[in-house]
């Protein structure tokens, strides 16, 4: 059944109504549409999902007008867990357009993208099975591909903070398949035509064995957002404008990231977020939730520096230094002299700190302006205030 074009935006915010008022309605957190890639030997098998549009806590007229566009094409719309996913077909998509009708001539460029994604998909001679519609109605646990998918997007694309998300359980849910270019493989099915493919030419480059892409096959990052190597930054990763992310040592893991022009050359691993100005120098490590953190996550403040090599395991404050090799854990032992102790007490007018001359790393996470060194004479690990200004090249960012 198709619906009957709404010749007016008046009519168009009266079936938005009608379609909210309906009994058990549930406005979704975040829905999209995406043509999904199917397992080569078991197309039932979803191995990824390329989303055109996602909304997060947006748009809720255009989910409306999708939820009605599929009631209108017999599919019922289940609101009762945490997310709905159907395929969608000819008949939702003509639905869809008839909703959309007085937006349809508006939409192109950064106008209504929901409807772009319409039009695009109505342009298609037949668009099968391959595409899907989600819902998300509670930030839940992810039960599907579609859905880690949809929250991935939701982070790389800045509209869900970092450390927002719920992708508990997300590893497993996605598939570990071989990427080739942009294109996922089923590894069962790569075995089962092996000797066929390698004798007819025909085996493929793979780029990478993951169950997550990277984050530039999804993604068109900010003009002045550099990324060298496609292969250190995975999805889910946010990349704030004006970062860099030089070869070599460096690599951001989903769920992390920076939150303004940072230079990369080290390891940002899940759950670490940096701040704007900073500098994660060659081979420095900043631990995630699972590497040594004690589920801490970890913030680096702005215009700090991690100097090449170093590892870091706590947060860290604004304008902080830390020498190349060394690290700094929650239990690390930290020499600090009274005259410093000082300083850094007038850095951080907040922070109760004992008048004492060793502390441990979890004592000063979070604190401005410390400089952590080492003593080449004792090899203890030193804190002094910093005197020395991180500061980017700004034709650089």
């Amino acid at each position: 059944m198709t619906m009957q074009t709404v010749a007016s935006t008046d009519e168009f915010k009266k079936l938005v109504a009608q379609v909210t008022s309906q009994e058990g309605y549930k406005e979704p957190i975040a829905f999209g549409i995406a043509r999904v890639d199917r397992g080569q030997k078991n197309a039932e098998k979803i191995l990824q999902a390329n989303f055109g549009m996602v909304n997060w806590k947006e748009n809720f007229g255009s989910a409306a007008v999708f939820i009605k566009a599929l009631q209108e094409a017999k599919s019922e719309v289940d609101f009762s867990g945490s997310e709905f996913i159907a395929t969608i077909n000819d008949s939702f998509v003509s639905n869809a357009m008839a909703a959309f009708a007085p937006y349809l001539s508006e939409a192109t460029g950064d106008a209504h993208k929901n409807v772009q994604v319409i039009k695009a998909l109505a342009a298609m001679e037949d668009i099968g099975k391959n595409f899907r519609i989600v819902f998300l109605f509670e930030d839940a646990n992810p039960a599907s591909v579609e859905a880690v998918y949809l929250k991935l997007y939701a982070l790389s694309l800045g509209k869900a903070k970092l450390r927002g998300v719920n992708l508990n359980g997300a590893f497993g849910v996605l598939s570990n398949v071989a990427w080739v270019g942009n294109m996922p493989y089923e590894l069962e099915y790569l075995r089962d035509h092996e000797i066929e493919m390698k004798l007819s030419g025909t085996f493929p480059v793979i780029d990478a064995v993951d169950k997550f892409p990277r984050y530039l096959q999804h993604v068109i990052p900010a003009d002045n957002t550099r990324i060298l190597e496609a292969s250190k930054v995975r999805m889910g990763a946010q990349l704030a404008a004006g970062t860099t992310v030089m070869p070599g040592a460096s690599y951001i893991n989903f769920n992390a990231g920076t939150l303004g022009p940072v230079m990369v050359e080290g390891r940002i691993s899940s759950s670490a977020v940096v701040g704007a100005g900073s500098d994660v120098g060659g081979g420095a490590s900043i631990l995630g939730v699972l590497s040594g953190t004690d589920g801490n996550p970890i913030s680096i403040g702005e215009n700090t520096l991690l100097g090449a090599n170093s590892v870091t395991g706590i947060p860290l404050g604004d304008g902080c230094i830390v020498d190349a090799g060394i690290t700094i854990l929650a239990g690390t032992k930290i020499k600090i002299a009274s005259e410093e102790l000082e300083k850094i007490k007038a850095a951080n007018p907040a922070a109760s700190l004992e008048a004492k001359t060793t502390f441990k790393g979890e004592e000063l996470q979070g604190l401005n302006g410390i400089h952590f060194r080492h003593n080449s004479l004792t090899g203890e690990t030193i804190g002094r205030r910093s005197t020395r200004e991180v500061k980017l090249n700004a034709d650089l960012h």
